[in-house]
C-alpha cells in the first residue's frame, strides 16, 4: 500500500516542480522583451551614427558603415556654424547642472521640514505637493511662459533655469526619505546637548540622506537635460538654446539639407554619453547605501 501511495503521489510532485520553472522562463522572456524595446532605438542611433549621409536612407538599418561616416558625421557636427553644437552642448550643461543643484538644495530642505518639524498647515502643504506631483508639466508651460514674460525673463538662461527648480515629486521624494533615515532620537539627543536646528539639520540630518540628495540630482539631471518644451517655448535666440531645442532646429532644417539628418542623429548620440557617464559615476553611492542599511539592519 505505501508503495502504491508513492508511485500516485510522484506525478504530483514533479508537476508542482516545475510550476516555478516555468514562471522563471515567462518573467526573464517578459524582461528581455522589455529590454529590447528600450535598448533597440539606442542601438539604431549608435548604428546610424556611424553612417554618412550617403549611406543613411541606402542601407540595412541595423548595419554600420565602415566608409568614414562617423569621423564624417562628428567633424561636421563641431564645424557646424562655428561650432555652436558645443554652445548647446554648454547650455544643457548649465540647465541641467545649475537647475539640478539648486532642485537638491530646495527639495531636500523642504523635505526635511516636512518630515521633522511638526507645524500648523504641515499636511495641508504635504497635500498639495501630492497633488503637484499629478499635475502633467506640459499643462504649465504655457503660464510659466506668462509669468516670465510679465517679469522680462523671456529668452533669457533665467527662463528655464527657474522652472526647473521646484520639482514637487522630488520634495514628495525628500521627504519620503528623510522621515525613514533622519533619526528622531538622535535629533532629541542632539537638542538635549544643546545643538541648534541648523547644527542637527547639517550634522545628523544631512549625512544619511546624501544617498537621497544624489538620487534627486539624477533625476532632475536627466529630466532637465532632455527637456524640450520649456526651452523651446521660453528662448527663441539659438544662442540660448540646449542640444535638445537646437537639433530639433536642425532637423528642420533637413527637409531642405538632407544632408543634417545624419548630423542630427550624430548630435543625439553625443548627447546620450553624458548621461551615461553620469549614472556611472554615481552608481557606487547607492552601493554604500544599501551597504549602509545592511548594517543599520
Amino acid at each position: 500500500m505505501t508503495t502504491a501511495v508513492l508511485e500516485r503521489s510522484a506525478p504530483t510532485v514533479r508537476t508542482t516542480a516545475r510550476k516555478p520553472r516555468k514562471t522563471r522562463y515567462v518573467s526573464t522572456a517578459i524582461l528581455l522583451l522589455g529590454a529590447l524595446y528600450c535598448l533597440m532605438p539606442v542601438a539604431w542611433v549608435v548604428i546610424a551614427a556611424t553612417k554618412g549621409p550617403n549611406d543613411l536612407f541606402t542601407t540595412f538599418s541595423f548595419w554600420p558603415s565602415f566608409n568614414g561616416g562617423f569621423e564624417y558625421n562628428l567633424r561636421t557636427l563641431l564645424e557646424f556654424r562655428s561650432g555652436i553644437f558645443w554652445k548647446w552642448a554648454l547650455n544643457s550643461l548649465l540647465y541641467a547642472g545649475a537647475g539640478s543643484l539648486l532642485s537638491v538644495a530646495v527639495s531636500v530642505t523642504a523635505g526635511y521640514a516636512l518630515a521633522k518639524y511638526r507645524f500648523a498647515g504641515r499636511e495641508a502643504i504635504f497635500r498639495c505637493i501630492l497633488a503637484g506631483v499629478l499635475v502633467p508639466q506640459i499643462t504649465l508651460a504655457v503660464p510659466q511662459y506668462l509669468l516670465m514674460s510679465k517679469l522680462g525673463l523671456v529668452n533669457s538662461y533665467w527662463s528655464v533655469l527657474l522652472p526647473s527648480i521646484i520639482s514637487p515629486y522630488c520634495i514628495y521624494l525628500s521627504r519620503i526619505y528623510a522621515a525613514a533615515v533622519v533619526s528622531d532620537d538622535m535629533l532629541e539627543a542632539g537638542r538635549i546637548d544643546g545643538a541648534g536646528e541648523y547644527r542637527l539639520a547639517w550634522s545628523i540630518g544631512l549625512p544619511p540622506m546624501i544617498p537621497g540628495m544624489i538620487t534627486v540630482f539624477l533625476l532632475q539631471f536627466v529630466a532637465i537635460w532632455n527637456n524640450f518644451l520649456l526651452p523651446y517655448i521660453m528662448i527663441s535666440d539659438d544662442r540660448h538654446f540646449p542640444m535638445t531645442v537646437g537639433l530639433f532646429s536642425m532637423l528642420n532644417q533637413g527637409a531642405s539639407q538632407p544632408a543634417l539628418y545624419s548630423l542630427v542623429i550624430m548630435g543625439a548620440f553625443l548627447s546620450v554619453l553624458p548621461l551615461i557617464a553620469l549614472f556611472l559615476f554615481l552608481q557606487r553611492y547607492w552601493r554604500i547605501d544599501l551597504v549602509s542599511g545592511a548594517v543599520k539592519g
